[in-house]
C-alpha cells in the first residue's frame, strides 16, 4: 500500500512540475510579447489620404515705417496715428478686430558716425644710429578727441497680420491699406483657418487603403492578418501659395486699382503606417 501512494505521489509530482514549467513558459511568452509583440513575425503597410479643398482664409502683412530726428515722443505718435488710419479703414471693409494682429512694433536709433583718421608719427629707435632707416618706426596713435557715434534719429516700424474671409475684398484690402498710409504690404497666402475635419476624412482614407494593403499582403503570402501592433502618421498640409508686394517706402507707392486675388485649391494629405502581426 505504501509503495503504491509513494508512486501516486510521485506521479502527481511530475505532472505538478510539467504543469508549472508551462505556466512559467506561457507567461514569459506573453510578457516578450508585450514587450515587444510580434517583433520577428511582423509586417508594415503604408496608405496616404489626400482631400483637395479651397482656403477659406487669406492672410497678408502690412508696415507702416516712420523716420524722423530725436523727438522720439513725436515720431512715436505720427507712426501710431497711421497705423490707426490703416487699422481703421481694414475694419470698414468688414475685418474683425479678432483678424487684425500687431506682430512686431520696433524703434531703432539711427547713428552718425565721424571717420577720424589718425596722423602717422614717426620713431627712431636708440642706438640705430649709422643706419639708414633701420630704427624708424612709422606709428599710428589713437585720436582721443575723435568723437563717438551719434544718434540722430530713429525709425519706427509696426508690422501688423490681417486675415480676409471674404475673399471678393482681398484686392481692395492689398491696394488700400497703402493708399491709407502703410509702406509696405508682403507675405499673401491663402490657408485653410480650421483643417480639422478635412485631415479627418484624409487620415479615415489613408487608413482604409493600409488596411487593404494589409489584406492582399497577407492573401498573397499565404498568412492570416494578426494584431495591429503599431500606427505612425504623417500630416503633408495644407501647401501654402504665397505671393508678394511691396510699396514704394513712403505710402501710396501701390496702384490704386485692386490686383485680382484667386486663392486656388490646396491639398491635405495623411499618410499612415501600419505595423501588423503574422499569424
Amino acid at each position: 500500500m505504501n509503495e503504491k501512494l509513494k508512486g501516486y505521489l510521485g506521479w502527481a509530482g511530475i505532472a505538478f512540475i510539467g504543469v508549472l514549467s508551462f505556466a512559467v513558459l506561457s507567461y514569459v511568452q506573453t510578457y516578450a510579447n508585450s514587450i515587444e509583440p510580434g517583433t520577428y513575425r511582423s509586417f508594415s503597410v503604408s496608405g496616404e489620404g489626400k482631400v483637395v479643398a479651397v482656403p477659406d482664409v487669406a492672410e497678408f502683412s502690412f508696415s507702416v515705417i516712420t523716420q524722423g530726428g530725436k523727438d522720439l515722443g513725436s515720431l512715436q505718435k505720427e507712426n501710431t496715428t497711421k497705423v490707426n488710419k490703416v487699422i481703421e479703414f481694414i475694419k470698414s471693409k468688414g475685418v474683425a478686430a479678432k483678424d487684425i494682429k500687431t506682430q512686431n512694433y520696433s524703434v531703432e536709433p539711427r547713428y552718425t558716425n565721424y571717420s577720424c583718421k589718425p596722423r602717422p608719427m614717426m620713431y627712431e629707435l636708440p642706438g640705430s644710429s649709422g643706419l639708414s632707416g633701420a630704427g624708424t618706426v612709422i606709428a599710428y596713435p589713437v585720436d582721443s578727441s575723435c568723437p563717438p557715434p551719434d544718434i540722430t534719429g530713429y525709425t519706427i516700424n509696426q508690422y501688423v497680420s490681417v486675415k480676409v474671409r471674404d475673399f471678393t475684398k482681398t484686392g481692395e484690402l492689398l491696394s488700400g491699406v497703402v493708399t491709407n498710409g502703410a509702406n509696405s504690404v508682403s507675405q499673401l497666402f491663402f490657408t485653410i483657418d480650421d483643417p480639422t475635419v478635412l485631415k479627418n476624412q484624409a487620415r479615415a482614407e489613408a487608413i482604409a487603403k493600409a488596411q487593404a494593403e494589409a489584406k492582399n499582403t497577407a492573401r498573397a503570402a499565404g498568412f492570416r492578418l494578426g494584431r495591429l501592433l503599431s500606427i505612425d502618421e504623417g500630416y503633408g498640409g495644407p501647401i501654402y501659395y504665397t505671393k508678394s508686394m511691396v510699396a514704394d517706402g513712403r505710402g501710396g507707392g501701390m496702384p490704386e486699382a485692386a490686383p485680382t486675388i484667386e486663392p486656388g485649391s490646396q491639398d491635405i494629405t495623411v499618410t499612415v503606417n501600419l505595423r501588423y502581426e503574422i499569424r
